[in-house]
């Protein structure tokens, strides 16, 4: 049995699922087959990107969050939100509103990640002006593109920079803070608001490090509705939380597309849409892209905004930040002294870096060289064998993929349709040993008697 390595967020609801095939066309990694009618998730290969969920026509994938109650469990509550929660909102509903509720909700403190964004920056350009020879230096921000890396392109693991992102960073600090207030750890709750399933895997199974930062998460989705719904219901009553600390225009667009390379120095390319990321990938991994200093990519596209958990239309939601960022310039000028995060720089420096980043490679056929080498002869004798028009009725995404299952033993060359076709005209199958193969690739009830002459 193979070993799971990672925890993931996103989930199928059997009793919904269709077996269509939307999500196994789309996946990236080719982590869905389909079975009995049910799509079927490779945990070792699927990366939490979330594509699956978008192209799903009936809503039989969803992210799993924790339970909401859960934060009561501690005497300090925080919640940690991306920036692009607030783009989320109309242009009537205030930050210090926002913040409000979501005190009433039950949380004690309410803190933007992005705020340790300065940190993190400066920390990087040391980082790479050090490790000058590893260029190019990948961003370790998105989770889904690390996850991406360590399974579909394990040569280029050694190209993610070693340190914590701006969630782990502001959890760190936020809880050192609250432990010099005189509180127990324990007694701390820290939870991310997240915008995308592949930061709640992350959280729940951390990649570089074995210590976990953050107590839970939830949903952007489900903490956008609560916000919204109490501000409209509270409209004459709406409470508003002045805010001690102001974020620059730095740290407001660190979410957004170039966000991050538009900091540094060289040559910087910024790249989202986990697809287009891929294309740059296997272009870096072939040598085809060179003299590259860093690499700022993103799954989803046009970043955080476009987050499988965002409520709102992306591009009104990153006009709202970039108008929210601009106001904070003009009006509300950061002083750097005044930053209460600034007191715990030399803390947060000593526990920024993580471990090696261990490749998890998917397109590993063997441990064993000699082995892996066989397998491979194997997959192209049987890629001689199949059409090749990627169909997708054998529960596979592409033909390859069926062949790497065969080789595997996860399958087997019956299950190709094309193949059944010509071997119950060579009398080697039955008509009703065609018929159970594809029973058991696509379920009974997908082959029940209907009434096709419309009688």
């Amino acid at each position: 049995m193979e070993k799971i390595h990672f925890y993931h967020a996103l989930k199928v609801v059997e009793e919904v699922c269709i077996g269509c095939t939307h999500c196994m066309n789309v996946c990236p990694t080719s982590a869905i087959r389909v079975k009995n009618g049910i799509a079927n998730i490779n945990k070792n290969a699927c990366v939490d990107c979330g594509e699956c969920l978008k192209a799903c026509p009936v809503n039989a994938i969803f992210v799993e969050q924790d339970d909401f109650t859960k934060i009561f469990n501690y005497k300090q509550r925080v919640a940690l939100l991306p920036t692009v929660l607030l783009g989320q909102f109309p242009d009537e509903i205030k930050e210090e509103q926002i913040y409000a509720v979501i005190k009433e909700l039950g949380f004690t403190h309410v803190y933007e990640v992005d705020e340790t964004a300065d940190i993190l920056t400066d920390v990087t350009k040391n980082y790479m002006h050090k490790n000058y020879q590893n260029r190019p230096f990948i961003s370790s921000f998105c989770p889904a593109i690390v996850r991406l890396i360590q399974v579909k392109f394990p040569a280029l693991v050694d190209h993610i920079i070693h340190l914590k992102p701006v969630i782990d960073i502001s959890a760190l600090f936020y809880r050192k803070k609250l432990m010099d207030e005189g509180f127990q750890r324990e007694e701390i709750g820290i939870f991310y608001v997240t915008p995308c399933a592949a930061k709640i895997a992350a959280v729940k199974s951390p990649v570089g490090t074995e210590e976990m930062l953050i107590d839970g998460v939830i949903n952007m989705d489900f903490i956008y509705n609560k916000v919204l719904l109490s501000i409209k219901q509270n409209k004459e009553k709406a409470k508003e939380v002045p805010l001690k600390r102001h974020l620059s225009r730095r740290m407001i667009g660190w979410t957004l597309t170039n966000g991050e390379a538009s900091q540094y120095s060289g040559r910087c390319l910024a790249i989202d849409e986990i697809h287009n990321v891929i294309e740059v990938l296997e272009k870096l991994e072939n040598e085809v892209i060179s003299d590259v200093d860093f690499l700022e990519l993103r799954a989803c596209d046009h970043s955080c905004a476009g987050g499988v958990l965002a409520t709102e239309n992306r591009f009104l939601a990153i006009e709202r930040l970039r108008k929210r960022a601009a106001y904070h310039h003009k009006n509300r000028p950061e002083i750097l002294k005044e930053r209460e995060i600034e007191k715990y720089r030399s803390y947060l420096l000593d526990n920024i870096s993580i471990k090696n980043i261990e490749p998890r490679s998917i397109v590993s056929l063997d441990t064993d060289m000699m082995v892996a080498m066989g397998k491979m002869k194997k997959i192209n004798r049987i890629m001689r064998v199949l059409p090749g028009i990627d169909c997708g009725a054998c529960g596979a995404p592409r033909c390859q993929a069926l062949a790497e299952d065969i080789v595997q033993g996860k399958a087997k060359m019956t299950q190709c349709v094309f193949l059944q076709k010509m071997l119950v005209k060579e009398e080697l199958i039955s008509p009703q040993e065609s018929f159970d193969i594809s029973e058991k690739t696509w379920g009974k009830e997908r082959f029940e008697k209907k009434n096709i002459k419309g009688k």
